[in-house]
């Protein structure tokens, strides 16, 4: 472009001054900002809320689908922090245990009815053995072959981690969108007035 056609673009967005365009910028950056911090200090809230809900055995299920709806559809939201974070960042911990627990008491529930049948049986193969000497291993074999034995619960059910958008049009997004078009026209309208003027 010329010198000429840059002064004849000039004086068309005249009325557009690049201070006050700065201004937009620097207004929605900081609109951004404390949206983002907002979108964060919310995050935190349904996190806790998932931890508290694991530790006091509420509804775990619901906690934990409102915070994956709201990470994946917000931007900073991203749940690891420190220098050395724990991943994945949602472990329900209480949950797991709980239902191990839960699990270890019912085989042994059923284990030990196993034993008390386990017994019977034994004394009827050998009624006439008195020092139980015979009774012992066929207790065991009995107890071994009829046991309950459940395959273990993987522990990775218990673990989540949901992924942060890079722009979402909240707030935040839409404030970082101003933002940097309000900062590009700003480059752009200077650069004009500069050469036009010069």
């Amino acid at each position: 472009m010329n010198k000429r056609r840059l002064h004849s673009i000039w004086t068309k967005i005249r009325f557009l001054r690049p201070w006050m365009v700065f201004v937009v910028a620097l207004v929605s950056a900081i609109i951004c900002a404390f949206a983002l911090k907002a979108n964060n200090q919310h995050m935190v809230g349904l996190r806790d809320a998932v931890y508290s809900a694991d530790q006091k055995g509420g509804d775990v299920q619901i906690t934990l689908e409102n915070l994956q709806q709201y990470v994946t559809s917000h931007m900073n939201t991203k749940m690891d922090s420190g220098p050395s974070p724990v991943y994945p960042p949602i472990q329900l911990k209480f949950t797991y245990e709980r239902l191990i627990q839960t699990r270890a008491d019912q085989i042994a529930k059923n284990n030990t009815a196993t034993y008390t049948e386990a017994q019977k049986y034994c004394e009827q193969q050998n009624a006439t053995d008195f020092s139980g000497r015979n009774r012992v291993p066929c207790i065991e074999a009995y107890v071994q072959k009829q046991g309950v034995k459940l395959a273990p619960i993987s522990d990775a059910l218990y673990k989540f981690d949901f992924v942060s958008p890079s722009w979402s049009p909240d707030l935040a997004g839409w404030s970082m969108v101003v933002t940097l078009l309000s900062l590009g026209l700003f480059v752009v309208l200077f650069a004009i007035k500069r050469i036009a003027r010069s």
